[in-house]
Order: C-alpha cells, then structure tokens, then sequence
C-alpha cells in the first residue's frame, strides 16, 4: 500500500490528542527555523524566541526578498507574491509595545502581502500572552507552505505534504476517468498529522 492510500485510508488520529499535534507542529517548526537562520531554537523556547516579533518580522522581509528574486528569474507568476516587507524594532522586549507592534505588523504583512485567510490568522496576544498557539503556529505553517511556491525553504511537514500532493496527482493520471474519487475526499489535515507522525516514528528507528 502506497503512502497517499494509507494516510487516505487512515481512520484514526495518529495524534493521540490536540496537544500532541501542536507539539509535533511547534518542533517541526523550530527546527526550520533553527536551521533557516542559524539560532538556538527548539521546541521548548520557540515561542519565547518569536514572541517579541523581531524575528518573524526578519521573516517577512527574508520572504519578500525570496520572492522578489523568483520575479525578476521567472517574470509574473500565477502565485500571489508579496511586495512589501516590515519594519520593526529588532531590539524590542517581551510584552512591550514595542514587542506587540512588531507582531501586530507581522500579523498585517500576513494578511495583506501573503492573503492568509482568517480561518489561519492569529491575534497579537495569540503569541503574547499565549492565548492561543496553535493559531499562531499554523499561522507560520500557512506562510511557509505559501513561500515555498515561489521558492523559500520549507519545514519538513511542508515537503512531505508536497511529495503526498505529487503522489496524489500521480495516481489520478494512472486512474480511468471514471474512477477518479473527488478530490474534496482527502482530508489534507489528517495528512498532515500522518506525515508529521512518520516523521516523528522515524527518529525512533536505529
């Protein structure tokens, strides 16, 4: 059986509950982002290390400069590419105003320069006050996975959904066309706790 019929067919959560998945999201991402701009980041700091906003902020202007580069290579692309970077008080401290305007101008880039829609944005005190972080987390998911069209690099859980994507249209193609299932079927967030729970079985295995 194939990954894409597995996932597909998976009839139980691989996550035992929510917080086992916000756990798994948050490490995915601190890893790539450890990775991305060198830092000491992990699972356990990440949220004391982007709360000020400074570095999501750096973020959106490393994204916007990514995507400037895919235009002048490619010329106009059928991906919306944002156009405007941020500015931001790199020095701001936790729960300052300073602090909370970054996030606030993190969250407008977000909105206007990345069309996130509502259903994945997050509140200034989503991050800060830590009202909500898995709002904020799949937040930062959606931006990534919208980056890496234009070129960004990924989070793991993004290139693995990506190789599901091409899996999928893959066995379409092989299928007559009358026994092609709607797309609408596949549960793209069940697939996404399926990757990110392979991922994780796979530092168990020596």
């Amino acid at each position: 059986m194939s990954g894409i019929q597995y996932a597909s067919n998976q009839s139980i959560k691989p996550f035992k509950s929510s917080e086992e998945y916000l756990y798994a999201m948050k490490e995915d991402l601190a890893e790539w982002l450890g990775d991305l701009y060198n830092i000491d980041i992990d699972v356990n700091n990440s949220l004391e290390v982007l709360e000020t906003g400074a570095l999501l902020c750096a973020h959106a202007n490393n994204v916007t400069r990514v995507a400037d580069d895919f235009l002048k290579r490619t010329g106009p692309a059928e991906v919306q590419l944002p156009a405007s970077g941020v500015t931001f008080v790199s020095s701001a401290h936790p729960t300052t105003f300073l602090a909370r305007d970054n996030v606030t101008n993190f969250i407008s880039w977000c909105r206007k320069e990345m069309s996130i829609p509502d259903v994945l944005m997050f509140e200034t005190d989503d991050l800060v006050l830590r009202k909500n972080e898995k709002n904020f987390v799949l937040c930062l998911l959606e931006v990534a996975r919208r980056a890496s069209r234009f070129g960004m690099a990924s989070p793991v859980l993004i290139q693995l959904e990506q190789e599901i994507e091409e899996e999928i249209r893959e066995e379409m193609e092989d299928l007559p066309a009358q026994s092609k299932p709607q797309r609408s079927l596949i549960n793209i967030q069940n697939l996404d706790e399926m990757v990110l729970y392979q991922r994780l079985n796979s530092h168990n295995v020596y």
